[in-house]
């Protein structure tokens, strides 16, 4: 038979075999797994764009140097050498008080050029058009972002003050290039004028600046400059370019990204089982027209080139519908994660397109082709006899394929080795510890003599049907219940920790002189006196006599760590909610020495005994480490990573710090206290808390909706393993009927099946989801975890309502046909 021919019978066939629904369930899983990986290449391959399309306005310019110090004028003098224009930003967060409100606000003081790349964007006021500008606030002016606006319900032209100065509020800021879709923004954006700065008398010892240097030009003169400058970084100081602007968004996008890719691999996975199980199924159904096929004349190349042809055809209409129904999931993922991406994005390119093609294809060729192979062997003499092994299993080689397909699939999905290795052998642990679970609770349920008993034997009969039904199930509603009833007790374990009293307010930049004014203000205003604590900040230069370098820390918070500027502090008591767990406390009037907390000295690779030198203000101190400290970061106490013993660092330049609880009917209180001393930063804990909180719901809800697709596939595998025990069970059901049984007894019969099969997919996804919860909680989370039973009962019951709900539509669909029917069939 030639090629054209065998295409129209195959395209004759999908369209018969589509009407009679042979391809409903291998149809639901391949159009679920592209959904769920398109979805996330579509979002991945636009947010890739947006953030190439606005590097150049992520860094203002071309290039940023970013220091925690102001940058010696050597560096502009470099750039102006070499023709690159040079603008300069600093950054911090302080309080603005305006319209009888106090609002944290991440200030940013901005010269005259800014930016060098891209536009400022500001409206006249709320709600109203903006317009793109090529200036910045004028002296004795501000541009406030919408939410700080309407934190402090201001209005255009109104006073706000910021410290010492009272400036006035020109404008809404609408777009900030280095803010262009919003990354992590926790505070209200400030944007002043550079010349201002001074005047506001915000900048005391201690302050926590980012200094940065915007730099634009040639691209020949800017590498250049580049090249000069890498080679002369210091410590605090850091180069950002076009490829690697903003990291910290692209670690926040790629944590986000990893778990969608781990909720579309595991729709990949249960799709592949589902469509293996439909396609075993329809190579069984049609043993009979392939050996009527072979009667006619047909050939093996002949059987063969038709049924694939069928199901090529039919695998790319399935993908197409998954790629269309992955742009509408996309959508409403980047819907849920408004805050984190932006919503105006650049259309999707046409890789992820090709790339969803590609897995539909391998997934069709791995999981369908194989048992369409067997076909073509379908002697003519089947006809006449059934002798024929047609119940046989896959052959060893052809699982081998699939699972190779599948497993090179997985690799190109994750992005990277590290994940695809945890998920190809979680997946394969997760799937054998729950096979085994479900194999060993189904033989004890043979035991048992109560009613449904018929339906524990049924599942006992059809063993390999069963654990597979049993292990797909599990896996999806474990994810379920991870991502909801185990959030919640995450989210309830860590907030038990959180004693009901503990401060809520964190005070900062708090001078030496203020100390004794601060303590009557509090005194006067009803509440406790504040107890400041001391803080020095130094970097941290040598580890006994060998000097600290990022590039000796393979992990990245060690490297972040030593990096940045540390806040020290001095006391002569322990201070409150610390215990030392290795070496001795020092008294008062000890020599120079450190205590050191606990963790920072595991990530750092510190012990009792090591030599540790600062460098603070210019000069250099060093001391041996004498104790350990673990800290209880959960009381919201005042905690320092180093404490020395008075006399060692009291002489160089201080602030103060201290954390104080304002109820909300004292809400009031925060806007006079900065009114009184407008150098001082309050920072909201609870607010802020609130904040990160709306970003972890929003990639857990992104997150929840792929998981969801994941839940559905697993629903297709139970109905695809329903199916292919169907006829079975119809002829197993024909005869009992034949034999005097009553609809009521079978439909009990199954429904009991269902059940017991509902009830261990819940026990098993319940069991999973709080180990893995448990699991989370001590090593990732350091949190005391309390096993509960709400997954349990929330796993019973959602798989006993799943179950049994598909045990229904199983028993109509049996009880339908009657037994002679039932039996001419068989």
């Amino acid at each position: 038979m030639s090629p054209l021919p065998a295409l129209k019978l195959a395209l004759r066939m999908l369209r018969r075999d589509l009407r009679a629904g042979e391809l409903n369930a291998l149809g639901l899983a391949l159009v679920l797994a592209v959904t769920a990986l398109s979805a996330v290449g579509f979002l991945s391959d636009r947010v890739g764009q947006a953030l190439a399309l606005e590097s150049r306005q992520l860094l203002g310019g071309d290039l940023l140097l970013s220091a925690d110090h102001p940058w010696p004028d050597n560096w502009r003098a470099e750039a102006s050498s070499r023709g690159i224009e040079v603008a300069e930003s600093a950054t911090f967060p302080s309080m603005a008080n305006g319209g009888g409100n106090s609002q944290l606000v991440e200030v940013k003081a901005v010269s005259a050029n800014y930016p060098l790349r891209g536009a400022l964007r500001i409206a006249p006021g709320l709600n109203q058009a903006d317009a793109a500008v090529r200036a910045v606030p004028a002296a004795g002016t501000v541009w406030l972002d919408e939410r700080g606006t309407t934190a402090l319900g201001l209005a255009g032209g109104q006073p706000l003050r910021l410290g010492a100065r009272e400036l006035q509020v020109a404008a809404v800021l609408t777009l900030e290039p280095e803010r262009g879709f919003n990354f992590l923004a926790f505070a209200p954006r400030l944007l002043m004028n550079r010349a201002d700065l001074a005047s506001t008398a915000l900048l005391q010892a201690g302050s926590r600046v980012t200094w940065k240097l915007h730099l634009a030009g040639d691209e020949r003169a800017v590498e250049g400059y580049r090249r000069w400058a890498e080679g002369r970084l210091g410590r605090g100081e850091k180069l950002e370019s076009l490829d690697n602007a903003r990291p910290e968004v692209r670690a926040v996008l790629e944590r986000a990204e990893r778990f969608l890719r781990l909720a579309a691999l595991l729709s990949v996975v249960l799709a592949a089982v589902a469509m293996g199980l439909a396609a075993d199924r329809y190579m069984r159904r049609h043993l009979d027209a392939c050996a009527v096929l072979r009667c006619l004349g047909a050939g093996s190349r002949d059987v063969l080139l038709i049924h694939g042809g069928e199901f090529f055809a039919f695998g790319l209409l399935a993908t197409l519908l998954g790629c269309l129904f992955g742009q509408g999931l996309q959508l409403a993922l980047q819907q849920s994660m408004a805050g984190l991406i932006g919503e105006r994005l650049p259309a999707a390119g046409w890789l992820p397109w090709l790339q969803s093609a590609l897995v539909g294809l391998t997934l069709v060729i791995g999981f369908v082709l194989p048992p369409l192979l067997r076909l073509r062997a379908v002697p003519a003499l089947r006809v006449l006899r059934r002798e024929w092994a047609g119940d046989e299993p896959l052959s060893l080689a052809a699982w081998i394929f699939g699972a190779a397909l599948l497993a090179l699939l997985m690799r190109w999905m994750a992005g990277e080795w590290k994940l695809w290795a945890i998920v190809l052998g979680g997946f394969a642990a997760a799937i054998a510890i729950y096979a085994l679970a479900a194999f060993a609770v189904l033989r004890l349920a043979r035991r048992w003599r109560g009613a449904g008993r018929w339906g524990v034997a049924n599942l006992n009969r059809h063993l390999r049907n069963s654990l597979v039904q049993a292990v797909a199930l599990g896996l999806g509603l474990t994810a379920l219940l991870l991502l909801t009833v185990g959030r919640d007790d995450l989210m309830a374990a860590w907030r038990s920790r959180v004693p009901a009293d503990a401060p809520n307010r964190f005070v900062i930049n708090i001078q030496p002189e203020q100390r004794a004014p601060l303590a009557e203000w509090f005194a006067a205003a009803g509440l406790p006196p504040p107890a400041p604590e001391p803080m020095v900040r130094g970097r941290l230069a040598t580890i006994n006599g060998k000097p600290v370098k990022a590039d000796d820390y393979p992990e990245e918070r060690a490297r972040r760590l030593v990096e940045r500027e540390f806040n020290l502090s001095w006391s002569a008591a322990l201070p409150a909610g610390n215990s030392v767990v290795s070496g001795e406390w020092y008294g008062a009037g000890a020599p120079a020495q450190f205590s050191v907390e606990q963790g920072l000295a595991e990530t750092l690779g510190l012990k009792t005994g090591d030599l540790l030198a600062w460098d603070i203000a210019g000069r250099r101190i060093a001391a041996p480490i004498t104790s350990l400290r673990k800290l209880d970061w959960d009381s919201m106490r005042v905690n320092f990573f180093v404490v020395a013993p008075p006399g060692v660092i009291e002489q160089f330049p201080a602030s103060y710090i201290f954390s104080f609880r304002l109820e909300p009917a004292q809400a009031e209180l925060v806007p006079a206290l900065v009114q009184r001393f407008p150098n001082l930063t309050l920072i909201d804990v609870d607010s802020m808390l609130r904040q990160v909180q709306g970003t972890m719901d929003q990639v857990a809800r992104a997150v929840q909706s792929l998981f969801a697709v994941a839940l559905l596939c697993g629903l297709v595998v139970l109905y695809a393993a329903l199916q292919a025990s169907s006829d079975e069970r119809q002829r197993e059901i024909a005869v009992m009927r034949a034999l005097g049984a009553r609809q009521r007894q079978l439909r009990d019969m199954l429904l009991a099946e269902y059940g017991v099969l509902g009830v261990v997919c819940g026990l098993l996804a319940g069991l999973g989801a709080s180990t893995i919860a448990a699991a989370l909680a001590h090593f990732a989370f350091q949190l005391p975890y309390t096993l509960s039973l709400r997954p349990l009962l929330a796993g019973i019951g959602g798989g006993l309502l799943i179950a049994l709900s598909a045990g229904g539509l199983a028993a109509r669909a049996v009880l339908r046909v009657s037994p002679l029917e039932a039996l001419r069939e068989a």
